[in-house]
């Protein structure tokens, strides 16, 4: 990992532990980011969709950066600081300034379809913070596609430094280099991590890490140092869990390989509901072959 970017690595999308009765268990939170540290993981995101930011109170989430931090260090932890209002985009960036961390995660504006303007000053509204901004381009979730072009301006205006890209359009990794050779490329979906990897990434932000982040840490520096056979055999085997990560039930699956593997997923906030039964046995199925396989 890197000081000055922190971006750099396998950087792990927590997924937040949560009790029976819906409250966040802190205490497990903590255990849980020092954990994926220890198995060889850079840092964590907290309060990313996986992190169920959206059901959360105000201090919910300002409480989960901080658990993060104390846990493994603010050089460590970016949070996504998604907001429906840039203003409090901004107010979360700078709460994530204030508990230590060295650089943020943003959605484009998600409560509509926002042009191109809108996107710019959004942007340009978090930027103002003073720390490094990590774009995430989800078209697919938010109806905002930060194509390449777009990507490009906000690194020229010095908005971004970095974007997770989730599109799934591996093709987009070279038509941004070309654009924007500075702004770093980071692996958004765990199912296109070997073609993302072999095209130039510089981090994942990863889920299933969650669950096997030895084996997903392995499959990465296979893939980003070249070696293809260790990555393509990994991959190959991983391919039937990681591929839930680009699905919308990829919460519930994540938890569900945790509580499997001997972690503590727990339930999700509604309106996420359990994955139905023929969900479940695929996702169970999948998470026991890669036990079996010593992958976890």
């Amino acid at each position: 990992m890197t000081d000055h970017r922190p971006w750099h690595g396998v950087l792990v999308a927590t997924a937040l532990p949560l009790d029976d009765d819906l409250s966040v268990n802190y205490d497990k939170y903590a255990e849980h980011c020092a954990w994926l540290v220890e198995n060889g993981c850079d840092g964590v995101v907290p309060n990313g969709s996986l992190g169920e930011y959206q059901v959360l109170t105000p201090e919910e989430r300002a409480r989960v950066v901080e658990t993060a931090v104390a846990a493994i260090g603010g050089q460590r932890v970016m949070p996504g600081v998604a907001a429906y209002g840039s203003a409090e985009s901004r107010r979360w960036a700078e709460q994530a300034g204030e508990a230590g961390c060295r650089a943020v995660m943003l959605l484009p504006p998600n409560a509509y379809r926002a042009d191109e303007r809108s996107v710019l000053a959004h942007y340009a509204e978090v930027a103002k913070t003073g720390l490094p901004v990590v774009a995430y381009n989800n078209p697919i979730d938010t109806k905002v596609d930060l194509v390449p072009e777009l990507l490009a301006r906000l690194h020229g205006e010095g908005y971004i430094r970095a974007v997770k890209e989730f599109s799934g359009d591996v093709r987009r990794a070279y038509r941004i280099a070309e654009l924007a050779p500075e702004l770093d490329l980071l692996i958004g979906a765990d199912d296109v991590l070997l073609e993302l990897a072999v095209a130039g990434a510089k981090g994942w932000v990863a889920g299933y890490p969650n669950a096997l982040p030895q084996a997903s840490v392995e499959l990465y520096h296979a893939a980003v140092d070249g070696d293809l056979d260790t990555a393509r055999s990994l991959y190959r085997q991983l391919h039937p869990l990681l591929r839930w990560d680009s699905r919308v039930e990829f919460v519930q699956a994540i938890k569900l390989s945790m509580d499997l593997v001997g972690r503590h997923g727990g339930p999700c906030r509604p309106p996420r509901m359990p994955l139905p039964p023929e969900q479940e046995a695929a996702v169970r199925t999948a998470t026991e072959k890669a036990v079996a396989a010593g992958l976890a």
